[in-house]
């Protein structure tokens, strides 16, 4: 690899700074320039809606690496800084304000994603909060410790990890989803359902089925809501977790093919040959599942990077970790892998306590493991990968049965 070779990545988030780091561990000795919008260094985001935010860990726990680190693997850090665009004929990123263009034999887009907002809310309007970047998560932890009462519309992950730490930081709270149960699309009902209880055993006020009219406001400040029922509710303040949008600006108006998020092959590159992808902007094809998808979690910013970096670097390389996420809410922790869309299983297989909260679950379509989620029971996630690598059917009866070792259902089903 020649030395003058100038690799540029955009997006100094998680992804952007593994990259880096896996192109020095790979062994590319040319340029690399990270270039990124915030002023922190890079950092990881699941610790801003879970210790950080409850006030469990330091700031200093959730940056990738210190700056001593950027400056001794050479890498060229860029930080408050935006990129406007990118000049795919001149291999160039063209930067905000007076800088010079950046000039690149290879890029990568790590430009993840941002919260989607709601019209309700106008930037006028202070006391509606969202949590995506670090200074959120700082301005989420001065509220809790001055409010009573916290609205939040939304009942995702984002939403139910922030009501865990607004509940254990002793604030009341209001869920406004407009869903039958929360997280329903993602896990169906018979596991959403779990997630209802824990909440409500915490004290949360669950509204399902509740559409937010307009935004209530106080001397300038959200108040409260009011519901297309008419409904009206009263908090300090709201807390918006409606899901994200991928950056795919800069990709689209290069000319890039984007169908919600930037599409890449397996090896993460894009269509231009030159510019590759990791993290919440790629919609990478899957090896295994057979189809592009795009994952919006941490563990895709972690372990994409070292592909992009080999690809860039012209080795062969693939994508194929099963997608994989994870939460903490007040006692429950779980850890999901495999992938399956609403409607696309026949059934949901619970092995174990559920009422107490210690099981695994899996999702089942033509008898094989599509996706499996274990629940405060730990050290199984090779086994849960494994039966869904296997593509083989099981026995339900015993995939049901904490006394079958997990590995034993790695044997197809005799179809006698």
């Amino acid at each position: 690899m020649p030395e003058a070779q100038t690799f540029v990545i955009v997006g100094a988030s998680l992804a952007g700074a593994k990259a880096a780091e896996a192109l020095r561990d790979q062994g590319f000795d040319g340029q690399i320039v990270l270039i990124g919008d915030e002023l922190e260094l890079p950092y990881e985001r699941p610790p801003l809606s879970k210790d950080y935010l409850m006030g469990k860990s330091e700031q200093d726990k959730v940056f990738v690496h210190d700056a001593d680190w950027y400056r001794d693997q050479r890498i060229d850090l860029r930080l408050g800084i935006t990129v406007t665009g990118i000049d795919r004929a001149r291999r160039a990123v063209t930067l905000d304000g007076d800088d010079d263009d950046v000039h690149y034999d290879k890029l990568l887009l790590t430009t993840g994603s941002r919260p989607r907002t709601i019209a309700l809310a106008g930037p006028e309007v202070a006391g509606v909060y969202y949590l995506r970047r670090l200074a959120d998560a700082d301005r989420l932890r001065e509220l809790f410790a001055q409010i009573k009462s916290l609205i939040v519309i939304g009942a995702g992950w984002i939403g139910l990890e922030v009501t865990a730490a607004a509940r254990e930081a002793g604030v009341a709270v209001t869920v406004l989803e407009a869903a039958e149960l929360p997280l329903l699309r993602v896990l169906g009902r018979e596991v959403a359902e779990v997630f209802a209880g824990l909440h409500r055993e915490h004290g949360v006020d669950l509204r399902f089925g509740a559409q937010v009219h307009d935004i209530l406001t106080c001397a300038g400040r959200a108040c409260g809501v009011r519901l297309n029922d008419g409904t009206e509710i009263e908090a300090d303040a709201l807390l918006v977790g409606v899901g994200v949008i991928p950056n795919t600006e800069l990709a689209a108006e290069a000319g890039l093919t984007v169908d919600n998020g930037l599409l890449v092959d397996a090896a993460l590159r894009s269509s231009d040959p030159d510019i590759f992808a990791a993290g919440d902007i790629a919609r990478a094809f899957h090896p295994t599942i057979g189809t592009h998808i795009r994952v919006e979690h941490w563990a895709n910013a972690l372990n994409q990077p070292p592909v992009a970096a080999a690809s860039m670097m012209g080795g062969e390389a693939a994508f194929d970790e099963l997608p994989y996420f994870f939460t903490d809410q007040y006692d429950l922790g779980m850890e999901y892998h495999g992938y399956v869309e609403p409607g696309e299983y026949d059934e949901v297989v619970f092995r174990g306590d559920v009422p107490g909260r210690e099981f695994i679950v899996f999702w089942v379509g033509k008898g094989r493991v599509l996706a499996g989620m274990n629940v405060n029971v730990w050290d199984v996630g090779d086994q849960v990968k494994a039966l869904i690598r296997a593509q083989n059917p099981v026995d339900l009866t015993r995939l049901a049965d904490v006394n079958v070792p997990l590995d034993d259902l790695l044997q197809p089903v005799d179809p006698r």
